[in-house]
């Protein structure tokens, strides 16, 4: 809960959405926070200095003002980015999917510290992968572990990569959009 009307928040920036201008709507899975949607004003112009800071999959510190919709970044500093994701369209599909399970599978402001600890080991081990099947680990394994800790899977039962998407697509009751293929 938050005590003042500025607050910091460290986040994983799962997506974002660009509105009017020069303004971005950012949803940001907080470490203390969960899971909340910031408005980053005039973040899309060419002076802006936040811009490189808060890009999908960037782990962040956001300086956050309280404001009566949405709160408003005013300061972002980047401690991870996903720099390496971006340079390989599989590993950025796979971020891409285990973001959005996150966004579709936690309901908004729910502190989940563990997720949050998981979803940032997750990533990182993604930057780091040297092939496409310690890629694939790492989402499966990712997947399970957030399925298990939200109490959607039972902990004797594991998933075959196949059954993942159907399975998950019955929880939240809606396609999944950046599914990767793990069905091999």
């Amino acid at each position: 809960m938050r005590l003042s009307r500025v607050y910091t928040a460290e986040g994983i920036v799962l997506k974002r959405r660009n509105v009017g201008e020069a303004d971005r709507i950012l949803t940001v899975f907080t470490k203390r926070f969960g899971k909340i949607r910031v408005i980053a004003k005039g973040v899309r112009r060419i002076t802006s200095r936040r811009a490189g800071h808060i890009e999908v999959f960037s782990r962040v510190i956001l300086t956050l003002h309280s404001y009566k919709n949405m709160d408003i970044v005013s300061e972002a500093q980047a401690i991870t980015r996903g720099m390496l994701l971006e340079r390989d369209a599989a590993r950025l599909g796979y971020a891409y999917c285990m973001c959005e399970l996150v966004d579709q599978l936690l309901a908004d402001h729910q502190e989940h510290e563990d997720v949050f600890m998981l979803l940032r080991d997750a990533l990182e081990k993604l930057q780091t992968a040297d092939n496409q099947g310690v890629s694939q680990d790492v989402v499966s394994n990712f997947v399970h572990h957030l399925l298990w800790r939200l109490g959607f899977l039972s902990f004797s039962r594991r998933l075959l990569r196949s059954e993942m998407r159907s399975y998950i697509e019955q929880i939240t009751e809606r396609k999944l959009r950046a599914w990767p293929v793990l069905t091999v």
